[in-house]
């Protein structure tokens, strides 16, 4: 088939975008299929090849079979590209546009995770002016982060009420929303999910993080992290890993593909932390990882991809006017 790949994106994660789009249309070729390399600048203009992109319900896009926005962040993976896809009548990898939204903003995710009640750290949403003493009774100290941002940006650890208050600033900067977490000092342990109705979980696998915690360079830099798969956990705790990450997957609403990022405390308490709808597909990413470590090459993968995004289109429209 052939698959236009967005790349780049107006949001702070621009350059991880890049990267991920040119693993997977490497991928895709692999697969057998024909990848149309797309990149939407920091402004927002669409082009391929140096030339401006034409999005209509009547011509898809370039000629193309299916979309995959391999996109991060806002602009991107928050439903509005989703949104104008869906507007188009395109085909296209991934979370619709609720799904995609509502993961995006880690407060309200997490809100609609303590509504049904899953386990998770305790938080605090946070703006300016809000009353630091109750984001200090979660105890320090706490992790603080831009509420829809992703790739670990604007990230700080706080151990002390002057360290919270300049990472509130911090975070700030990127988003006037910021929500805060109290620490877990369990083992950080992500699941990759794929599927449409019926999902699959991935072996979950462990992350053991070169540094004081899974920033960006650990994220992003070869050496930052060793992956253990599967996850040096009893096997049913892996399992609960598992449900739990399908569990999420389908609450939120999504499709196609997710990651689900979990602490596990003493060895057997699972906490869910949060869910990302299009995780990175990088040298260095996790989602891919763990299914090639569960049995499914990369290849294969994505030509899966590709294929529930084409059945989750056919089925919607018949809801279509």
């Amino acid at each position: 088939m052939r698959v236009a790949v967005l790349a780049g994106g107006r949001s702070s994660e621009h350059e991880i975008s890049l990267a991920s789009a040119a693993a997977i249309r490497a991928g895709l070729e692999q697969a057998g299929h024909e990848p149309v390399a797309v990149e939407i600048a920091v402004g927002g203009s669409w082009s391929a090849n140096g030339e401006a992109v034409t999005i209509a319900p009547s011509e898809g896009v370039l000629g193309v079979d299916v979309v995959f926005p391999a996109l991060h962040g806002p602009f991107g993976e928050d439903g509005t590209v989703q949104g104008l896809l869906e507007l188009a009548d395109v085909p296209y990898v991934g979370a619709g546009v609720l799904a995609s939204a509502l993961c995006m903003d880690k407060v309200t995710f997490k809100d609609v995770m303590a509504h049904a009640s899953i386990p998770q750290v305790a938080y605090r949403r946070a703006r300016a002016g809000d009353d630091l003493r109750d984001l200090e009774a979660l105890g320090l100290p706490v992790f603080v982060k831009p509420a829809r941002l992703g790739s670990s940006v604007g990230i700080s650890k706080a151990g002390t009420p002057d360290e919270l208050r300049t990472a509130l600033e911090d975070a700030w900067r990127h988003d006037p929303l910021a929500i805060v977490e109290a620490l877990s000092r369990g083992m950080e342990v992500e699941c990759s999910v794929i599927g449409n109705d019926d999902p699959l979980a991935s072996e979950p696998g462990e992350l053991v993080v070169n540094a004081e915690w899974y920033d960006y360079d650990a994220k992003y830099k070869p050496g930052g992290m060793d992956l253990v798969v599967p996850a040096r956990l009893e096997e049913p705790t892996r399992a609960r890993v598992r449900e739990l990450a399908v569990e999420v997957f389908r609450r939120v609403g999504c499709a196609g593909l997710a990651r689900v990022d979990f602490f596990v405390e003493d060895g057997s308490r699972v906490l869910v932390n949060e869910l990302n709808t299009m995780p990175g597909f990088t040298q260095t990413s996790v989602f891919p990882k763990l299914f090639e470590e569960s049995g499914l090459p990369f290849p294969d993968l994505l030509s899966r991809l590709v294929e529930l995004a084409l059945e989750r289109h056919d089925r919607e429209r018949t809801y279509r006017f």
